[in-house]
């Protein structure tokens, strides 16, 4: 008897499994590749210093970084504790919420640059240039920014308790809401600068030419005004100038005088 022959392949079902793995693997192994292509660039701690560098949440502590060029860089939360950075340009560079106690600026080059929220307890910007900066809400108390240039910067809302701004040019600045209490602006350039609302007891402004500077609003408990030149200044009224303490040099705006308190007895005692 003449038949045909059928040869029936036996089912592999572990065979077929493993071919749906790997099709499987395949698919979440594409999604993965996309989703790492599709995420944003991590910050490399240790990339070498140089413009436009993403510090950004590092930790830069005790550190040289002396005349490094660092302009436009990315240090956001970024941890700069104890370093050097005297004559490093940071010019452009965005320093917001970074955390800066105890490092030297002294001499650095800072225009535009962002420090909002950022934190320097006793950090030195001496002859820093941080014209244009944005300091706003930021945290310098007992900083160093003697003879150093902030024209136009903007400090709204920042505390520089018991900071020296000795021949500093603040010209332009807006200091408006800041928390100044026992600042030092002897011999400051201050024309122009607002100190509206802002917290100016005990602060130190002998001899300082205020210009134009809007004092509307401000706190002046025992605020030192000896030989000041208040001429110019805007929004000084005679609640404020009772409460401060000035001396016959003291130059007022017309139409308000010295008060009987001045000179205050034993300012330095307070």
């Amino acid at each position: 008897m003449t038949g045909t022959l059928q040869i029936h392949a036996p089912t592999n079902a572990h065979s077929g499994g493993t071919r749906r793995l790997t099709k499987r693997g395949a698919i979440c192994a594409g999604m993965l590749f996309a989703a790492l292509q599709a995420a944003p660039a991590l910050a490399e701690c240790g990339d070498a210093p140089g413009p436009a560098v993403d510090w950004s949440e590092c930790q830069k502590l005790k550190l040289m970084f002396g005349s490094a060029d660092l302009s436009n860089g990315d240090f956001v939360q970024t941890a700069f504790t104890g370093t050097d950075l005297a004559g490093a340009n940071l010019s452009g560079a965005d320093l917001s919420l970074s955390e800066l106690s105890n490092s030297s600026f002294a001499g650095a080059q800072l225009t535009g640059a962002v420090l909002e929220k950022a934190v320097a307890t006793r950090a030195d910007f001496s002859g820093a240039d941080l014209s244009g900066a944005n300091l706003s809400a930021a945290e310098f108390s007992r900083s160093n920014f003697t003879r150093a240039h902030l024209v136009g910067a903007n400090l709204t809302n920042s505390e520089m308790n018991r900071s020296d701004f000795t021949e500093a040019d603040l010209t332009g600045a807006v200091m408006a809401k800041a928390e100044l209490a026992r600042i030092v602006l002897t011999g400051a350039l201050i024309s122009g600068v607002s100190f509206s609302f802002s917290n100016l007891a005990r602060a130190d402004l002998r001899k300082a030419d205020m210009g134009d500077a809007d004092l509307t609003g401000s706190y002046m408990f025992l605020t030192r005004l000896d030989g000041a030149n208040l001429s110019a200044a805007k929004g000084l009224t005679a609640d404020q100038l009772a409460i401060a303490c000035g001396s016959p040099e003291t130059q007022l705006p017309a139409g308000l005088t010295a008060p009987t308190s001045w000179p205050c007895p034993n300012y330095d005692a307070e």
